[in-house]
């Protein structure tokens, strides 16, 4: 069955939001993106975009729009008590590779993320529509009904499935009575967007590290003028949030007179918590993002981490909306509740480092390792000892075409078709073409050539093997030359 206009109802149009309608939107699906607030959000809660989301959006078409918008993180400078200081990163420098063409975070502040994401999404024909709240809805075995609330008064609205992407205190969740376990974290925190002066633009500056009464920091937002004020604070107690207020936190914490903030953006104080909901989906609705987990905001995963659901839920829900199997469906919280669970422990780990004052981050932080190897969608035959197995990311490689121009792998998984590399296949070999599915031969005299051999290298793979990579750029299958019928068993099964 191909889209109409009113399969899929996403509440919520923050970044996941984004993300799945910038999904749908590609494929043709038609949705419905709304969200309670009356504009945009214009805090920049999540800045940091790691590694792995990097790839993800540049599948999207917009990463060089990110880089341009943004920057790399400045470095952090810790002052001491005498007033002295010193700098270094918050991550060490790492060079990109073939197969990780992005090594370092990106420092974008949340409400430029979601306004470039808005400018894609419209290149697509669509736009979130704020001011509508979805009160109520009722689901039966062919899909949901909504009531809405806007300003046109109430709406009935049908479609095949929902999307709840709407934040830690998701109405979604809520309605369907779905637990959400976890913890406070005994940690409280006030994060702003502030006009200020007295400090400059160069680093990430750090004063008071190790005392959880005294820490607080001030970080340039790159694209901005504003720089972001964070601050432990204690448990309970009103915290004075305006500019007044938040010079004479800073004057005080810093020991520096001479820094003063003239206007606050946005400004929010908060206690951490580490949630994960016991379920992300019932019957015909689905959680998303902070909706199914919540992050304390070290490390940077939790943007990235709703990002990563999206992306996976999106191209299985257009697949069975245009003929796959329901089963698809049920591979969403096989893969990504298992990946938030594992983050959430991160996260809460790398909190209790920052309390003893380190905030400096590693790879653990990137997401490149993140992947899906359980997944019921992971097929390999023979099975492979070692090395890149099905369900991890697929690397990027690079390659040199028949007609001499260099060429990226990812340049060939661009898009939200699934991609087939067969590696030095046999003439007898042969996949039926299909639609959805592009099938590209990498060997001498082929369409592509590995004259690097920088594709053999990060894959392992042996002349005759065939790999299968997901929409959402995870290997499916792997299969070597003889096991063919496996690779069209897979095809057939997921219904491409």
């Amino acid at each position: 069955m191909s889209g109409t206009a009113s399969d899929v109802l996403i509440v919520g149009a923050g970044a996941a939001g984004l993300t799945l309608a910038i999904e749908l939107a590609r494929r043709g699906i038609g949705f419905r993106l709304i969200d309670k607030i009356g504009e945009p959000f214009r805090g920049s809660r999540g800045k940091g975009i790691q590694p792995r989301s990097q790839e993800i959006f540049e599948d999207l078409g917009i990463l060089d729009r990110l880089f341009a918008t943004g920057g790399l993180y400045p470095p952090v400078r810790e002052y001491r008590d005498d007033g002295s200081f010193q700098d270094s990163p918050i991550t060490e420098p790492v060079q990109p590779i073939a197969a990780e063409p992005y090594r370092m975070p990106l420092l974008v502040p949340q409400f430029l993320t979601e306004s470039v994401m808005r400018d894609r999404l419209a290149e697509l024909g669509h736009r979130p529509e704020f001011g509508i709240e979805l009160t109520g809805f009722e689901q039966d075995v062919n899909g949901v009904t909504a009531e809405l609330m806007g300003p046109a008064g109430v709406e009935k609205l049908r479609v095949r499935y929902l999307v709840g992407a709407d934040g830690g205190r998701s109405f979604v969740r809520r309605a369907l009575g779905i637990e959400f376990p976890g913890k406070t974290l005994g940690v409280r925190a006030v994060v702003a967007d502030v006009l200020c002066t007295g400090v400059s633009r160069d680093a990430w500056h750090r004063f008071g590290e190790g005392s959880m009464e005294r820490q607080i920091m001030l970080c340039p937002l790159a694209g901005t003028d504003l720089f972001q004020v964070q601050a432990p604070v204690p448990l309970e107690g009103d915290i004075d949030l305006s500019a007044a207020g938040l010079t004479t936190m800073i004057v005080g914490r810093s020991g520096r007179k001479d820094i003063a903030v003239q206007s606050v953006e946005w400004a929010s104080a908060f206690n951490m918590n580490a949630r994960l909901a016991e379920r992300y989906r019932q019957g015909r609705v689905f959680l998303a993002g902070d909706a199914a987990h919540v992050h304390p905001p070290t490390g940077g995963q939790g943007l990235n981490t709703s990002v990563q659901d999206a992306y996976n839920l999106g191209w299985k829900l257009a697949a069975v909306l245009q003929g796959a199997s329901e089963a698809l469906l049920a591979t969403y919280e096989e893969e990504r509740r298992p990946i938030a669970a594992q983050v959430l422990g991160l996260s809460a780990s790398l909190l209790e480092e920052a309390k003893r004052g380190s905030i400096r981050r590693g790879r653990e932080v990137h997401q490149l390792d993140l992947g899906y190897p359980d997944s019921s969608l992971a097929v390999e035959a023979p099975a492979r000892q070692g090395g890149l197995l099905a369900g991890d990311r697929a690397p990027d490689a690079l390659l040199r075409g028949a007609g001499g121009q260099p060429r990226r792998l990812f340049d060939l998984f661009t898009g939200p078709h699934w991609t087939l590399l067969a590696f030095q296949p046999a003439r007898r070999d042969l996949v039926v073409a299909r639609k959805g599915l592009r099938i590209h031969i990498v060997g001498p005299h082929a369409e592509f050539e590995d004259v690097s051999g920088s594709l053999q290298a990060t894959y392992g793979v042996a002349a005759g093997d065939w790999m299968l990579v997901r929409p959402d750029g995870y290997i499916g299958a792997i299969v070597a030359s003889g096991e063919l019928p496996v690779l069209e068993q897979y095809l057939e099964r997921i219904g491409v």
